[in-house]
């Protein structure tokens, strides 16, 4: 039995094997090279609509921090309107109870010369 045919067919398959998973390697890097390109520029147009829905939301949140900063401080106002008419009432009383007291006392006698 002659072996030599068998081997030559194994070595031509086995070169047309390598010369197919070569090409197949080719193929597949230029695919994915595109595909790696599609996908930064997929990631690019993402990262510009998320720029964009960020400016937005921004802006919106100024509007609510001006309105929240707004109303803090009128109610930090009316706060402090409120303050000053008790220490108000406050101080009038205390003025009435010294007079009271002021009034309930000898008065000093005057030295005689």
């Amino acid at each position: 039995m002659d072996f030599l045919p068998f081997h030559q067919d194994m070595r031509d398959l086995g070169a047309t094997l390598r010369g197919e998973t070569h090409d197949f390697g080719d193929t597949l890097r230029g695919e994915m090279r595109d595909l790696g390109a599609t996908l930064r520029q997929e990631m690019r147009d993402g990262q510009e609509d998320l720029r964009q829905e960020m400016r937005g939301l921004e802006s919106t949140l100024r509007v609510e921090m001006r309105a929240l900063n707004d109303e803090t401080r009128r109610e930090m106002r009316d706060l402090n309107e409120d303050t000053k008419n008790q220490m108000r009432v406050l101080h009038e009383d205390v003025i009435d109870r010294i007079s009271r007291i002021g009034e309930g006392a000898p008065r000093p006698r005057r030295r005689r010369k």
